[in-house]
């Protein structure tokens, strides 16, 4: 009988395959502790699933690690809900993550811890907070536009503020698609601009319930938002992220009605009161006034007024008479000045000065045109003396005396190495030049 041997892919295909047929492994649930994990940023996640005792691959596929509320950390304990198969490449056996959770403690407060962390850490829950208005004119209200909710914030704001102007924006405030709503309506109040208080509100719920109102999105739209915001989500013990970042925090929806209104009855009371001691001030100011009159009216200031400028005129005569002394006495001053100036004017007569500059410059002039003649004949001489000389040493001086010199090609021919038989060469005479050709060279000896 001949033995069959089979390929490692045969075998490897034959295991997968058993493990992908059997019902029991279709859906597995697994509890372990998180091991060997490194997060892939937008990517498929590997890592193990460990006990004490053994351990399993794990993979987590990009679509289902993107819908986790919480980040896998290592050694973190986790449920685990997939299915085991075989990965043919290396024979290994994996499970196939699912869904992921938290062991111990819901996905939904991990994934709401780690929120708060972010945003805190980012400073959202520290920064300086917006003052509501105290005398509003326009309120928006996001809420659902049924239920107990708006019920009761129009009731509360109607009772005690009935002249603020009451906007609501209906907003889903549950479900999936209620963060994208809520964010949507904070927007929309922020594009029109007017308004002056912003509640965003609901009723009491379980986390789930209450969740988009933990969105990161929403509590963004809230910080960013320059409407002063009111946040009222849930019962007075749920706190929400939204609760954190708005600028003031409700523990209901009434309460949150009676933050944004005053009472008009006590504002009217205050009014009041203000009037009455605004009128109480003023006749007091007036007393003080009527009486400051009085005094003054009793004064000599207006019985008898001309006492008033008696020591004024006084002052005024013997100030006009010291002016007239001192204008006197400046004119006489003056005078005797203008009369030293004008005999020392006399004494230094510039005439005199005039003629003797003008006959210093003749003279200067005379000697000035001597002494140019002087030099300008020295440099004649001079350049008689050069030319001389210069002529003595011109070439052209001793070729008139029969010399003359050699050129080849426009170069002076110093040497017979510089030319070759037969080559032209060309004489430089006195006057004019002729050309030669070079029959017979004569080396010196």
């Amino acid at each position: 009988m001949t033995t069959e041997y089979l390929t490692v892919t045969a075998l490897t295909k034959y295991i997968k395959r058993k493990f992908d047929q059997d019902p029991y492994l279709e859906r597995i649930y697994l509890t372990g502790e998180i091991s060997n994990f490194r997060m892939r940023p937008n990517a498929h996640q590997y890592f193990s699933l460990k006990d004490n005792q053994a351990k399993i691959s794990a993979i987590m596929f990009k679509p289902a690690f993107q819908k986790l509320k919480f980040t896998p950390e290592e050694g973190m304990k986790v449920l685990i809900v997939g299915r085991i198969s075989l990965y043919e490449a290396s024979g290994n056996y994996q499970i196939y993550v699912e869904h992921m959770e938290p062991d111990g403690v819901g996905a939904l407060y991990q994934a709401l811890e780690e929120t708060k962390k972010k945003l805190r850490l980012e400073g959202l829950f520290d920064a300086p907070k917006q003052l509501i208005s105290t005398f509003p004119k326009k309120i928006a209200v996001i809420t659902s536009p049924t239920g107990a909710v708006v019920r009761d914030i129009m009731t509360t704001v109607k009772r005690r503020y009935p002249i603020v102007q009451l906007v609501i924006f209906p907003t889903l405030v549950q479900g999936n698609q209620a963060a994208k709503d809520i964010v949507k309506n904070i927007k929309l109040v922020e594009e029109i601009g007017d308004f002056d208080t912003m509640i965003i509100a609901r009723g009491g719920g379980s986390i789930e319930d209450l969740w988009p109102f933990n969105e990161e999105i929403v509590a963004r739209a809230i910080f960013e938002a320059t409407t002063p915001s009111i946040s009222s989500v849930g019962h007075e013990t749920d706190t929400t992220i939204a609760d954190l970042v708005a600028d003031v925090r409700a523990a209901t929806p009434t309460a949150a009605a009676e933050l944004s209104v005053p009472l008009l009855a006590d504002e009217l009371m205050k009014i009041e009161q203000l009037k009455l001691r605004l009128m109480q001030a003023f006749k007091g100011k007036i007393d003080v006034l009527d009486h400051r009159l009085n005094r003054s009216l009793s004064s000599y200031i207006f019985k008898q007024p001309e006492r008033l400028y008696e020591g004024y005129a006084q002052n005024l005569d013997i100030a006009t008479e010291g002016l007239f002394r001192n204008i006197e006495e400046k004119i006489n001053q003056n005078n005797h000045r203008l009369s030293l100036l004008e005999l020392r004017l006399k004494a230094h007569n510039p005439t005199q000065l005039v003629e003797q500059k003008q006959q210093e410059i003749a003279v200067l002039t005379q000697q000035l045109s001597l002494q140019m003649r002087r030099y300008m004949d020295e440099k004649i001489q001079t350049i008689h003396v050069l030319m001389q000389s210069l002529d003595y040493l011109s070439p052209l001086k001793i070729m008139d005396r029969g010399y003359s010199y050699v050129t080849k090609n426009g170069e002076v021919i110093k040497e017979s190495e510089q030319v070759k038989k037969d080559e032209v060469i060309e004489i430089h005479l006195h006057k004019g030049k002729i050309e030669a050709k070079v029959t017979k060279k004569v080396e010196e000896i």
